[in-house]
């Protein structure tokens, strides 16, 4: 039988994160964020991302209701419920946000057209919005997206980092030490979801974790105007 742990007590998704590290490592180390970081990002990238994840945004909102409703048909722990609904209350904040900075940045939201690599995350979303989906998989997905995004906008938050000041609260929303726990408190969730999946829903998983660091990739690519 399949051990539930990987290697000592590593989780199954530290083990895939060392398994995936090149991966991993360009999806949060992109240029585009270090660009933000060392302060030579070009502020047309910036608004390009700014726009096309006002979009995403609005997308991820109905599947992390979706990861919410099969928590509550599937979870066996109740707070999953609790740490869930803390994300889905602070998107509505998120959303405002992005209307608030694509004003002071004089970006317009309304009629954007979503680009290539917007338009096959989104679809990626909904694929996994399907009642056949199982929780471990959407919550895996899940921690993934938003820690990806934690660990890219810490980098502009270290102290040796140079990130333009009009640019830090944009870094302070998801690099945040608070946000990381948060993060910390999904993968605690994929983790206990996977070691008791079947060796069919742990491999779903994995490639539902390798396909959300490929699609921050193109997604930051995008952003560069790639």
């Amino acid at each position: 039988m399949e051990s539930r742990r990987s290697s000592g007590d590593m989780g199954r998704i530290a083990s895939w994160v060392k398994s995936h590290r090149p991966m991993y490592d360009r999806a949060t180390q992109h240029p585009f964020v270090v660009g933000i970081s060392d302060g030579s990002v070009d502020l047309s990238a910036f608004k390009r991302w700014l726009a096309q994840d006002y979009i995403f945004v609005k997308e991820f909102v109905p599947f992390l209701a979706s990861v919410l409703l099969k928590a509550w048909k599937h979870s066996d722990d109740e707070s999953d419920m609790e740490i869930l609904l803390g994300g889905m209350a602070s998107l509505s904040d998120e959303l405002a946000w992005f209307r608030k900075e694509a004003s002071k940045w004089d970006v317009k939201l309304v009629g954007i057209v979503p680009q290539k690599a917007n338009l096959e995350y989104c679809r990626f979303l909904q694929s996994l919005m399907l009642p056949e989906v199982d929780y471990a998989v959407a919550i895996t997905a899940f921690w993934a997206i938003e820690t990806v995004y934690q660990e890219s906008f810490s980098l502009c938050l270290d102290s040796s980092s140079k990130t333009p000041e009009e640019l830090m609260e944009t870094c302070q929303r998801w690099g945040s030490a608070n946000f990381g726990h948060y993060c910390r408190s999904l993968q605690k969730i994929a983790d206990r979801c996977l070691e008791k999946a079947s060796s069919d829903i742990i491999r779903k998983a994995e490639e539902a974790f390798v396909c959300v660091l490929e699609h921050e990739f193109n997604f930051w690519n995008m952003s560069c105007g790639e």
